[in-house]
């Protein structure tokens, strides 16, 4: 066989080895990389990032994304980054007030360190009722609510970071604003320490991975509907700078396309440009830098065909893409996974035609899609960073 279609990549014969690569590749990841770079290749050389989100499993289990040899290859031939899915989320990681779990999150670190991935955090306070333990709901500050509550999170904060100094990025805060009225969300934290819970959580961070970017994430967008949720965000944001509170950067998730309560025929819409480009000046023009967290493409209302889905998908990314990485700002795009069949979507609100969501990049097969193509379109066509 001719040595080219074993190593599409162009990578040593030892570092095929080590990936699993060769004869017995997955056969998307040689169509797919035949005759171009990796994603992450191709992100480098524009001074970018790119990654995916992966979910361990259970340790010692065979039913987690990672438990999938073919998936750690494209983990590996693909990805600069990785993020845990869920690993370092509360629910996941405390399962009571004493306890740290960190037998997953320690899975997909070792496996970053052993093939060279950047790795990004995923995140140290998801700040939202719904995504608490039910023991942090419900938990007894004592007679001094706000110290216990303090000291509740800047040990959780300075325990996670010291676990993984490996993490250049952090997602400090998630999702606070709430999306219809565009104000704080209201948690047992905030109760028991006001809002500054989410400085807290920032200067507790900077103090234990002083050298990680500092990321508030969240999911406002390019709708209409998304108006508050955006001008919250830029209140959030404006307050954060006027406090000296070290926060680096936007993470703008970018789960886009049909929203997932949307009906058949709902489509991809009609976005908003103008509006998303005002907000997005507005947070660099307040000196934040940018970053793509969570991409994927919710096709729930477009049409079963296949070949058209798939079409409409990539062409909706494409011009999504082109558009972010027209910021310089914009340090790093990361998927949330590469296989369709892993996709949190895939049980998220199916689709009327009962058709299996197709979100990500290459299909329950391991071929590369429409998608995946134009994502490499567009970081080729993406100006240089500085």
């Amino acid at each position: 066989m001719d040595s080219s279609a074993r190593n599409p990549f162009g990578w040593s014969r030892r570092r095929c080895l080590a990936l699993g690569l060769g004869a017995a590749a997955a056969p998307g990841l040689a169509a797919a990389a035949a005759s171009e770079s990796s994603l992450a290749s191709l992100a480098r050389a524009k001074g970018l990032r790119f990654g995916s989100a992966v979910g361990a499993g259970r340790a010692g289990s065979l039913t987690g994304t990672f438990d999938d040899p073919r998936y750690r290859q494209l983990l590996a031939a693909e990805c600069g980054a990785l993020v845990p899915e869920n690993e370092l989320k509360w629910y996941v990681l405390r399962p009571d007030a004493a306890t740290f779990a960190f037998e997953r999150a320690d899975r997909i670190a070792a496996f970053a360190r052993e093939h060279a991935l950047a790795l990004r955090g995923h995140c140290l306070l998801w700040h939202h009722p719904r995504w608490f333990p039910a023991w942090l709901n419900s938990h007894d500050f004592g007679s001094q609510p706000a110290a216990a509550a303090e000291k509740l999170l800047v040990d959780h904060i300075t325990t996670v970071c010291g676990r993984y100094p490996q993490i250049d990025s952090w997602d400090v805060v998630n999702e606070t604003i709430d999306a219809d009225t565009g104000v704080l969300r209201e948690t047992v934290l905030s109760k028991a320490m006001g809002q500054r819970v989410l400085d807290v959580a920032f200067h507790a961070a900077r103090a234990a991975a002083p050298k990680a970017r500092l990321v508030y994430n969240d999911y406002m967008g390019w709708d209409a509907a998304d108006a508050n949720h955006r001008a919250g965000v830029l209140r959030l944001l404006e307050g954060f700078k006027a406090r000296g509170v070290p926060v680096d950067a936007l993470g703008v998730q970018s789960h886009i396309g049909a929203a997932p309560e949307g009906g058949a025929g709902a489509g991809f819409g009609q976005p908003k440009e103008t509006a998303w480009r005002a907000f997005l000046d507005q947070v660099t023009g307040m000196g934040y830098d940018l970053l793509i967290t969570e991409f994927d493409i919710n096709d729930k209302g477009l049409p079963g065909d296949i070949a058209v889905r798939d079409r409409a998908v990539a062409d909706y990314g494409r011009a999504y893409l082109d558009l972010m990485l027209s910021y310089p700002q914009l340090k790093e795009v990361m998927a949330w996974g590469l296989v369709d069949k892993y996709s949190w979507l895939r049980n998220l609100s199916p689709r009327p035609d009962g058709l299996a969501k197709r979100p990500t990049l290459y299909d329950d097969d391991y071929q590369a899609k429409p998608l995946r193509e134009a994502v490499a379109t567009a970081l080729r066509a993406a100006p240089a960073r500085g």
